[in-house]
């Protein structure tokens, strides 16, 4: 599910991804884009009539959230036999074939979102509509933060799209004084399931960031001279983060048991996709 509002300025790479497989009925796009583009000019190929009825986005506010739930929805809906349900983004690549993602994820019976608590920025984020705003249906002490790049089984997607719960809260404005605080596409989900069912979920996003560098809330932009077989091969390499295993991880016998593979990465750059692409046979889609 690509959550974008404008091209996907990576199409052809993704477009190599999912013909990497023979196997075509493993998979559904799904596409959230700004209502005022013409989507019939800007996607084509296997994104060729993928977008579903969507409406504008922006930052700081519940409409990415709400436009996950869009997707969630419609995904639901059109195939009952989709299982996994992957939001991306228009910076995100693969860091692997379409089949070594498919059967990482079908061995699963867990959604991966990232579900922290005791978060710095927790209180200001909680408090951003109002101090009781979020009461009684949230509480404080279950209040959590997450990267909105998740992957929601089916069970997941329904509880997602059938809450009415506290997606009552999560969908209201923040106060103008708390605008940079306010963030619901990064606390709605994991704050809903961390509530209603955390053993089900795996505490991590397998979408890759580096926020050394981060600038405004955004992860650190890769540049094209960085791209190449060592990267991807660094990244893959490297391990998620579960839950808040760097404060209490002694506590948590999950952490110990699980080493799960970064399947995507963000963020990369248009100017990216040249390079990308001289590397996508012989190591991004090469397992």
């Amino acid at each position: 599910m690509f959550l974008t509002t404008g091209p996907l300025p990576l199409a052809p790479l993704w477009e190599l991804y999912f013909n990497s497989t023979r196997r075509k009925n493993l998979y559904n796009i799904y596409i959230h884009a700004d209502p005022s583009l013409r989507h019939d000019l800007i996607f084509n190929g296997v994104f060729t009539n993928r977008t579903i009825p969507s409406k504008p986005t922006r930052r700081h506010s519940p409409s990415l959230a709400a436009a996950h739930r869009r997707l969630l929805m419609h995904a639901l809906l059109h195939d009952p036999l989709n299982y996994h349900f992957a939001l991306l983004s228009p910076t995100c690549i693969p860091l692997h074939s379409f089949d070594f993602t498919y059967k990482t994820l079908a061995k699963s019976n867990k959604s991966f979102i990232e579900i922290l608590e005791n978060e710095p920025s927790a209180w200001g984020r909680w408090a951003a509509r109002g101090e009781e705003v979020m009461l009684p249906e949230v509480e404080f002490k279950d209040f959590r933060i997450g990267s909105q790049f998740s992957i929601l089984t089916r069970q997941h997607a329904m509880v997602a799209v059938n809450d009415t719960c506290l997606w009552s809260k999560f969908k209201l404005p923040c106060l103008l004084e708390n605008i940079p605080r306010c963030y619901p596409e990064e606390n709605y989900l994991p704050t809903l399931m961390s509530m209603v069912d955390k053993d089900g979920c795996v505490p991590a996003t397998l979408t890759y960031v580096d926020w050394k560098g981060g600038f405004d809330g955004h992860p650190r932009m890769f540049a094209r001279s960085e791209v190449g077989p060592d990267l991807i091969r660094t990244i893959r390499g490297w391990r998620p983060r579960y839950g808040n295993e760097e404060v209490n991880g002694s506590n948590s016998s999950m952490i110990v048991r699980r080493n799960d593979p970064f399947l995507f990465a963000r963020k990369f750059g248009s100017n990216t996709l040249g390079a990308l692409l001289d590397i996508a046979e012989d190591v991004i889609l090469r397992d």
